[in-house]
């Protein structure tokens, strides 16, 4: 069983089909379920894999729709908080190449209130993997009671860790966060993660004048996860591991309809994959087989690519992925 932490979304995305009125002014959006941890749990749950999504339910006329979102993925919400807060909502832009730029209105929000109380009622007995990232394992004050139970499962073995930055400036930035918090609270993190999955982005914020990506993922992989996937858009996906060469996947080439949760459903994927396969603790993931990795990788960068031709964060189904690979 894979459990996820983190936030719930509601992302804006432009509906550009339908214009922006006479006067150009009123362009229409869709609002559709997304944040990291949702877009996650999805994915899982699309892929046929138990998962129990440990989110806060803000209040708001969308927040019936994330629920409902989850559940019809399979995903199990019963370790979930219901919280009097607003839902976080993201407006999204997209560039012509589907990449995604976003604005945030977050002030308040359920996700990031989370307490140790909250966290340690709500983990899910024999999950055998936790996944956290993006703007709630960064920001105050719920990111300390996140980071604790990373710590404990580190400690006592019992569940593999996983982390992806997933940085967004505008709040890293802001919103209560300096930039030197962000990255001491993710070094917290980073410390006790058996898997992490960063992308380009992430390390241009995090390490400005960052310009050999190759040497940057083996260098992460050295200080501690055994696996390190350094994402980069449609180039090359690095797979680097502490001691041993870097390995690299071509993801398949698709049309793009934007990219948004296309790193959530890579994460979703290679995690699902890794399960599936009885790697539930680090000695097992030391011990993995580069061949059976570059397999659950590529099977993980199709989940990826596959969402990217769907708008919105809409992972495919296992017969999907199943059908693409055939």
């Amino acid at each position: 069983m894979l459990t996820v932490l983190g936030e719930l979304v509601v992302d804006l995305i432009p509906d550009h089909a339908a214009g922006a009125g006479p006067e150009g002014t009123a362009p229409r959006f869709v609002a559709r379920p997304g944040g990291n941890a949702l877009n996650v749990a999805v994915a899982a749950g699309r892929l046929g894999h138990p998962v129990h999504l440990l989110a806060r339910f803000g209040t708001g006329p969308l927040a019936a729709n994330l629920r409902r979102h989850a559940e019809l993925s399979g995903v199990d919400l019963s370790g979930s908080v219901d919280s009097r807060d607003p839902v976080s909502l993201a407006v999204v832009g997209l560039a012509p190449d589907g990449s995604a730029d976003y604005g945030f209105h977050v002030l308040g929000a359920a996700d990031w209130q989370w307490t140790d109380d909250e966290v340690a009622a709500a983990w899910p007995t024999g999950s055998r993997a936790l996944h956290v990232g993006s703007i709630s394992s960064w920001t105050a004050p719920g990111c300390d009671a996140i980071a604790g139970l990373a710590e404990r499962l580190h400690r006592d073995g019992t569940a593999l860790v996983s982390v992806d930055p997933n940085i967004r400036a505008a709040l890293a930035e802001g919103f209560g966060n300096t930039a030197a918090e962000v990255r001491t609270r993710l070094d917290r993190l980073l410390a006790v993660a058996d898997v992490v999955k960063v992308s380009a982005e992430d390390l241009a914020w995090l390490e400005p004048g960052t310009t050999d990506l190759d040497e940057a993922a083996q260098r992460w992989a050295d200080r501690g996860p055994g696996v390190l996937l350094l994402t980069d858009g449609g180039s090359p996906l690095r797979i680097a591991r502490p001691g041993r060469p870097l390995r690299t996947h071509t993801p398949p080439t698709v049309t793009v309809a934007d990219t948004v949760g296309a790193g959530d459903s890579l994460a979703a994927g290679f995690l699902t994959g890794l399960l599936e396969a009885g790697v539930t603790t680090r000695p097992a993931l030391d011990d993995l087989d580069d061949e059976v990795l570059d397999r659950i990788a590529a099977d993980a960068s199709l989940v990826a690519a596959l969402c990217c031709t769907r708008v919105g964060a809409d992972p495919p189904t296992r017969a999907e992925l199943d059908a693409a690979r055939r």
